[in-house]
């Protein structure tokens, strides 16, 4: 893959609420997207764990890089859908997503993620998610989103 492209995809990963939660990029290659979390205080739940929602995030948005590791620059990725199974509470203080691309089409594109706690150099299979997403024309988006902040202000 191209290290330019790979900047970008690390770049552009690691914005708004994804860079407030501290998702980090460990490996880009084609249709395949890691990342990593260093678990904070605020990512847990009541009970101690890793909060569900927290890694549902993760395991989509990563799988949606993987999607987007496999189409052109003037593309953007939508999640359209996605179903997430939790095997096991996440208790350590590390997690990690991998995800790949199970079904490369044209528009929509499926991934899957497996998200794992980790303590040293051992990884627990805390969730797997299969995400179903959209790859739409960037121009598009961005012309629906104008016209959508312009109707907004009247």
């Amino acid at each position: 893959m191209d290290p330019t492209r790979i900047a970008h995809l690390k770049k552009d990963y690691v914005q708004g609420f994804p860079a407030y939660c501290g998702f980090e990029v460990t490996k880009v290659d084609d249709g395949l997207f890691e990342t990593r979390l260093a678990v904070r205080p605020e990512h847990r739940q009541q009970d101690g764990f890793v909060h569900a929602g927290v890694i549902a995030t993760m395991a989509d948005h990563t799988a949606g890089y993987a999607a987007y590791t496999i189409v052109s620059g003037e593309f953007r990725i939508l999640s359209i859908e996605f179903k997430i199974n939790f095997f096991k509470p996440a208790v350590d203080d590390e997690l990690i997503c991998r995800s790949k691309v199970i079904n490369p089409g044209r528009t929509i594109i499926v991934s899957e993620s497996d998200v794992f706690s980790v303590s040293g150099n051992t990884e627990k299979r805390v969730s797997r998610a299969t995400v179903t997403l959209m790859a739409a024309p960037e121009a598009k988006l961005a012309k629906g989103f104008r016209e959508h902040r312009t109707r907004e202000r009247f």
